[in-house]
């Protein structure tokens, strides 16, 4: 098993003092087990400056953590520090090596249009078109040279990841959050947001149910380099529901099945149920925004 810290900054430095705000935040890593790791959650806690009046926690719809608070007070900047211990448990090893067995995908995707047990009529939602990932013909066009009829769930999933790996260049600042998926089909580059909003827009144009994965990836530095501190960010990639196995998560932007080095946030159809930070500020001019990650990895035993 493996230890993380998780150390996430985030700070608004404003033109003008804003007199108060309002946010809302899914920073607070959730345990789970996949096939492929387990999460436990060490602890998780968040500081603000300047200190909050008021705030809350829930759980939203699909499970994440909701932290809400305002600050009613005027000031020249608001910095959120969150800080969590996290341990992975990896799955086999030998998972991204040899597939395990799954159904045909075509017979998949035609139970999550005919099941009426609660655990597939809940996962027929993450099939449907989201505000991010809408039902197109250019994604399905895509994505079908991976699904020849009778071809495996799974294999056609990894295949799928590897082509979109391969085929789309990693560029930071072309894309938006906003940019639709169509357009990254067109231009062969986005980034980590980008490529899970594109492989999620594939398997659903055949049917499949696939949701949005938000977290963190441990960075490694060049041989001989330390890692330089706030170097990690978040990351997103995408889980599959595999009949027999469950969610089984897919990383297109590295073309992996994540194991140990992935942190999972949360999850849901695409990034809008999941935003990290969001919110509204009273205030007058620009204003801007710093963020800085880091994932430190703190021990490792078998």
């Amino acid at each position: 098993m493996v230890r993380y810290q998780i150390v996430h900054k985030t700070e608004y430095i404003y033109e003008e003092a804003a007199s108060l705000c309002y946010n809302e935040t899914r920073l607070l890593p959730r345990p789970l087990v996949t096939p492929l790791f387990a999460q436990t959650v060490q602890e998780s806690h968040i500081s603000v400056h300047p200190i909050w009046d008021d705030s809350r926690e829930r759980t939203d719809y699909f499970g994440n953590r909701v932290l809400y608070y305002t600050i009613r007070q005027p000031h020249a900047s608001m910095a959120m520090t969150v800080t969590s211990q996290v341990e992975i448990t990896p799955g086999p090893a030998d998972f991204n090596a040899a597939l395990p067995p799954s159904p045909a995908w075509e017979e998949t995707a035609a139970r999550l249009q005919s099941e009426s047990v609660p655990e597939w009529m809940e996962t027929r939602q993450f099939a449907l078109a989201s505000p991010h990932v809408p039902i197109l013909a250019e994604a399905a066009r895509f994505a079908r040279p991976s699904f020849p009829k009778g071809r495996p769930l799974l294999a056609g999933a990894a295949d799928l990841m590897t082509r979109i790996y391969s085929s789309f260049d990693f560029e930071p600042g072309v894309t938006t959050i906003s940019t639709p998926i169509d357009e990254v089909l067109r231009s062969r580059a986005g980034v980590c947001q980008d490529f899970a909003h594109l492989m999620l827009g594939c398997l659903r144009a055949l049917g499949l149910a696939a949701r949005y994965m938000s977290g963190y990836i441990e960075t490694t530095a060049p041989p001989g380099q330390e890692k330089l501190q706030g170097s990690d960010a978040s990351h997103a990639w995408c889980a599959l529901f595999v009949p027999g196995l469950g969610w089984v998560d897919l990383d297109p932007t590295n073309n992996l099945l994540p194991h140990d080095q992935h942190i999972v946030l949360g999850w849901g159809r695409d990034y809008g149920d999941v935003t990290p930070l969001k919110g509204v500020f009273f205030g007058e001019g620009k204003h801007a925004l710093r963020v800085s990650v880091d994932v430190a990895r703190l021990e490792e035993s078998a």
